[in-house]
């Protein structure tokens, strides 16, 4: 409505605009007045208004005419100005004896090179305009009240009367609280109209179950983890300031908190890496990279820390390793993989890294002398935090975030691969990332 009106005033301010500049530039002699008429009461009220207010300009922005209703010359848009004296139609609002207006500035050079350094503005008020928009605001509101009041009402009898049930399994439903997503809706379950609204309901509180669970875990872990190195931190700090200690106690206290303070530091990266791939930020950038060459990378940051625990690495490739990988993420990948096996191979073990290519995808396996895993922990091994390992969580050689295969099923996810784990029938255990060569 408001774009109709306002395409009726802009095409009623045009038309009155070139009635007026006709009349303005009708003398041979060069001389200017306007066409005044009165209007009868029956006429167009917009109209009527449009007649009030019209002013030929100077391009220098001198006043050479006014219309015997505008008392106090018109605001001047130096800029329509302007743009009206090089020979364009410039309609803008202003403000004129307090009230709102909108103005045309109309080029006369239109109609003859006698005037082609003058310009016509001609006004409107928008009171009239403004006023039937509020009226029309108005009506949609109380129309809306009303057709709201009477589709509630209508709704809410037939729901009183024809969805009683319904009801019921939201009163069920109402009461459930984080403690008792365990409980499941029993109400019409067996009833054909209902059992599939109950089923849906069902299977969505087990999710929120299973999400709960998780997420207290998650915290749980997240605040054993943080507290741990934090723990160590202040205690170490404040043995140390207990007395003046030599140079040499105060390097090893420092070197000792460093360690801590990686710890954290790849805590937080690894949970950051997380937050991103659970919102769906985590963009990876894909590039031609050959698997076999960032495998030998990482290999090579890793063989320092295998010979300090006389773990022996391989690595063996079969078939094509190249495709469309983001470089960064395929190495953390690989790191995570082979530095959680060289952590659970005892020493004189090996760490196999077998890169296999086929026609669809590059399948990463990385196989280790360990102890294995235990049957129950096999489907869990890459949830946040979990460590099928337990009694070795905390020990120096095995000691990390608890985030780092997670983060490799997480990386696999975003290339559209996936990732699994067993145990390989002569002992050890074995991880395995298929990847899409393409996305």
């Amino acid at each position: 409505m408001r774009e109709f009106l306002d395409r009726e005033l802009n095409a009623n301010l045009i038309n009155v605009a070139s009635i007026q500049a006709a009349s303005v530039t009708d003398e041979p002699s060069g001389a200017m007045r306007f066409h005044e008429w009165e209007l009868t009461p029956e006429e167009a009220t917009q109209i009527r208004e449009l007649n009030r207010f019209a002013q030929v300009w100077s391009a220098e922005g001198e006043s050479l005419l006014r219309s015997q209703f505008v008392t106090e010359d018109l605001p001047l848009d130096t800029t329509a100005l302007r743009q009206a004296s090089a020979g364009n139609l410039v309609i803008v609002e202003q403000e004129y004896l307090d009230m709102p207006i909108r103005s045309l500035y109309y080029p006369l050079e239109r109609l003859g090179p006698l005037h082609a350094h003058h310009v016509l503005q001609v006004a409107a008020p928008l009171e009239g305009r403004n006023e039937m928009l509020a009226w029309i605001a108005r009506v949609l509101t109380a129309l809306t009240a009303v057709v709201g009041l009477a589709t509630f009402g209508g709704g809410w009898w037939l729901a009183r009367r024809m969805v009683k049930p319904v009801n019921e399994i939201i009163d069920q439903a109402e009461s459930m609280e984080a403690q008792t997503l365990h409980r499941r809706i029993d109400a019409h379950a067996d009833a054909q109209e209902y059992a599939r609204l109950v089923r849906v309901l069902n299977t969505m509180l087990a999710r929120l179950d299973h999400a709960f669970e998780a997420q207290r875990r998650f915290t749980a872990d997240a605040s054993h983890e943080l507290r741990g190195p934090l723990t160590a931190l202040r205690g170490e700090i404040e043995l140390a300031l207990r007395r003046e200690r030599d140079e040499e106690e105060y390097r090893r206290v420092l070197a000792s908190n460093l360690q801590e303070v990686e710890r954290l530091t790849q805590l937080a990266e690894d949970l950051l890496t997380l937050a991103r791939s659970d919102a769906g930020v985590m963009q990876p950038r894909l590039q031609r990279t050959d698997v076999l060459e960032r495998a030998e990378h990482v290999l090579g940051r890793l063989e320092g820390k295998a010979a300090g625990k006389d773990v022996e690495l391989r690595i063996a490739s079969d078939g094509d390793t190249e495709g469309i990988f983001d470089p960064g993420l395929l190495d953390q990948l690989l790191w995570n993989l082979v530095d959680n096996a060289v952590k659970f191979t005892p020493s004189g073990g090996r760490v196999r890294l077998s890169l296999d290519g086929d026609a669809d995808a590059v399948e990463i396996r990385v196989a280790d002398t360990g102890p294995g895993l235990p049957p129950e922990d096999v489907d869990r091994i890459f949830e946040r935090f979990y460590r099928a390992d337990r009694s070795r969580t905390h020990h120096a050689e095995t000691s990390g975030t608890g985030l780092g295969l997670s983060i490799v099923r997480a990386i696999a996810k975003v290339h559209g691969g996936r990732a699994r784990a067993g145990n390989r029938p002569e002992g050890g255990a074995e991880f395995v990332v298929r990847l899409p060569r393409a996305p």
